[in-house]
């Protein structure tokens, strides 16, 4: 496996060995000592799955206090995926690193606790996996705006996405941060 460091912050894209035969494919997507090895051995408390459309944009999520580390991949399709620095006091507060993340290479990112997290499907329908370090808390979980200019995440596609309305309502980065919602760095 090879873990290439993101920007800042400890965000990592994990690349895994793929064994491909006329059969198919392979990939191992967890193995504790390898992923203990660099730094990352949990605990994990949930994983989850969802399946979305073209043009569907997730996030940008988090939860404080009760903080998730998310290691994510994608099983089946193609998204483009963030990570924002939300701690307050962070040298990278506000920035974000973006990667493509498809099913075919199985690369996964490391998104540790302090991090919004969003991603947009660029296939016709995308299988996104989640391993999570703290299982999800309704009442901690909050939403940054998408498209906060502060941020300037270049999302691809050029297209209107497709939100929940939770997310279509989500609050700026500032507002949240004038609020005391986001967590210290």
């Amino acid at each position: 496996m090879r873990a290439e460091p993101m920007g800042h912050g400890g965000v990592l894209r994990l690349e895994p060995r793929v064994f491909r035969d006329d059969r198919g494919r392979f990939v191992e997507t967890w193995h504790r000592e390898r992923y203990a090895a660099l730094g990352l051995a949990g605990p994990w408390a949930q994983d989850n799955v969802s399946v979305s459309r073209r043009g569907v944009l997730r996030g940008l999520h988090a939860q404080h206090p009760t903080a998730q580390g998310k290691m994510v991949t994608v099983l089946q399709g193609r998204v483009f995926d963030v990570a924002v620095d939300i701690r307050t006091g962070s040298p990278g507060f506000g920035t974000w690193v973006g990667a493509e993340l498809d099913g075919e290479s199985m690369a996964a990112l490391w998104i540790p606790p302090g991090f919004a997290h969003g991603f947009l499907v660029l296939s016709d329908e995308a299988v996104f996996a989640y391993k999570c370090t703290a299982p999800y808390d309704p009442a901690a979980e909050f939403s940054v705006r998408w498209d906060d200019p502060r941020i300037g995440i270049r999302w691809p596609g050029g297209v209107a996405p497709l939100l929940s309305a939770k997310d279509a309502m989500a609050p700026m980065l500032d507002d949240l941060q004038r609020a005391g919602r986001l967590p210290i760095g």
